[in-house]
């Protein structure tokens, strides 16, 4: 199978210029990343794909087996990399995808040279010393309901983790992309995604690393954001102007100046 096919990749923006990949989170598709595209494009040329199971990805792909861990959606990373071709490509990471990238730099370390870590959470479940936002009874809860009733979990869901409530259009959207994710599918990676801990992970990225965080996040508090950037030795951490948590949607501006920034400071 073609994995210019499995994965829905596009590839847009200046063919000359260095690599940016954009990874989206769960539940969502390549097409959250549209308002960030047009501030790359000049000057990047821009990888866009869709985990299988998301998106218009090829669904016949999806295994439960390989997607019950984050290390499947890296495989699914660094196969579109080999794929291109792509030498020291930048990683965009939104969310889970933020982890994601960690373990496909690892895997791959001459295809990647630099991490962005967009809302970033290494676990969501607190523990000892740690605040990840969640016990673990939320989260118990949480996947009990995605696996119940699918749509009103995300009818309930998606303005929760979107924030604005003042712009509802903004989660109205992310409910339409949770509801367009096959349900079972929906489950393996929420199962992956919200009962991870990449935490042990993060002190071995030695790459340049832009942690970008929200001043307010359900999700991922700030907390979250500090403990990230104390473990990545070579992390840059930005606060966004920006609630909830999906600022490359809700505050695109102050996103795409973060990134930009970063990126035209790697050389």
């Amino acid at each position: 199978m073609d994995i210019i096919h499995r994965n829905n990749v596009t590839v847009t923006g200046n063919p000359q210029g260095p690599t940016v990949v954009l990874a989206h989170g769960f539940g969502c598709d390549q097409n959250m990343w549209r308002l960030t595209v047009p501030a790359l494009e000049p000057h990047y040329r821009v990888v866009l794909f869709d985990y299988v199971g998301a998106g218009r990805s090829d669904l016949s792909a999806f295994s439960a087996e390989r997607y019950g861990s984050l290390d499947g959606y890296a495989q699914d990373v660094v196969e579109v990399c080999e794929r291109l071709d792509l030498r020291d490509a930048v990683f965009v990471g939104h969310s889970v995808s933020s982890m994601i990238g960690v373990l496909a730099a690892r895997q791959a370390p001459e295809r990647i040279k630099a991490l962005v870590m967009v809302a970033p959470s290494p676990r969501y479940i607190d523990d000892e010393g740690y605040r990840g936002g969640f016990s673990e009874e939320d989260i118990d809860e949480l996947l009990e309901s995605l696996e119940a009733n699918h749509l009103g979990w995300s009818a309930a869901m998606a303005p929760l983790i979107m924030g604005n409530p003042e712009r509802p259009e903004l989660g109205e959207e992310l409910k339409n992309s949770f509801c367009a994710t096959d349900p079972e599918m929906a489950l393996v990676f929420a199962r992956t995604t919200f009962l991870s801990d990449a935490r042990t992970e993060l002190p071995s990225v030695r790459i340049p690393t832009l942690v970008l965080e929200c001043s307010q996040d359900a999700i991922a508090p700030r907390e979250v954001g500090a403990y990230v950037h104390r473990a990545v030795p070579s992390s840059k951490l930005v606060t966004l102007d920006a609630t909830g948590h999906c600022p490359h949607l809700s505050s695109p501006e102050a996103t795409n100046a973060a990134i930009t920034a970063f990126l035209a400071g790697l050389g």
